[in-house]
């Protein structure tokens, strides 16, 4: 039978040799187990039928059996009855029967060999399906760590990669700049209050008469005492 060859095929298929060669191993690993479940649909659809097949052959050998003992037992009777041609008779069809009881238990055989071979198939299937699935979460979760791990080496390259020197350099550029529009905006403020000072003090001169009394008092003063 064909698909005994096959399902032995499957049933022998390396799941890391497949993983090895797959890109991503959390997509493989969901195709492998579709596949594999839909390989076990058809081994238990073919399954039950060569069981099938192999209950019907043994039912087909006893009945074979009871009809070859029914023959030997009419022709006992027979004999007893004193009809030797009817005796005959029986034992030459259980001697037909008997031919077709050997074809019988080749093909029961044969079916029921067929029946167990799928059987122990069809369990394994079963069972490395459930040890799979039992996996499937630790390769899924060991997937997810790979490329979150990834992920940061290949930040890590990115930033390794950026010319850093070139980065401090254009940030003392700006720092510079800056602090150079602060000089310029402390200097600008520093005039605008010399500007005011000044202003108030030429208007402080209008009302600040009394020093000029002062001197011409003096020097009134002082031509009198030299008599001028």
């Amino acid at each position: 039978m064909g698909i005994l060859k096959r399902f032995k095929d499957i049933m022998s298929a390396n799941i890391n040799a497949l993983l090895d060669k797959a890109e991503d191993p959390e997509k493989m690993i969901d195709q492998y187990l579709r596949d594999m479940e839909s390989d076990l649909g058809k081994v238990k659809a073919e399954t039950a039928a060569v069981m099938a097949d192999a209950e019907k052959a043994k039912r087909d050998l006893a009945e074979c059996d009871a009809q070859i003992s029914k023959m030997q037992a009419y022709a006992e009777k027979a004999l007893l009855a004193g009809n030797e041609e009817d005796a005959r008779a029986f034992l030459a069809k259980k001697t037909e029967l008997a031919k077709s009881r050997e074809t019988l238990q080749k093909t029961a055989d044969a079916t029921a060999e067929n029946a167990d071979k799928m059987r122990q198939m069809h369990d394994k299937l079963t069972k490395d399906i459930a040890s799979l699935n039992e996996r499937k979460a630790s390769v899924k979760a060991t997937v997810a760590a790979a490329k979150a791990q990834q992920k940061i080496n290949d930040l890590n390259e990115k930033v390794g990669s950026m010319n850093l020197t070139d980065g401090n350099a254009a940030f003392d550029r700006m720092e510079t700049k800056a602090q150079r529009m602060l000089d310029e905006a402390n200097a600008r403020a520093e005039l605008n209050r010399s500007s005011e000072d000044t202003s108030v003090e030429k208007l402080a001169e209008k009302y600040d008469d009394g020093t000029d009394r002062d001197v011409d008092a003096e020097l009134e003063a002082l031509k009198k005492k030299l008599g001028m």
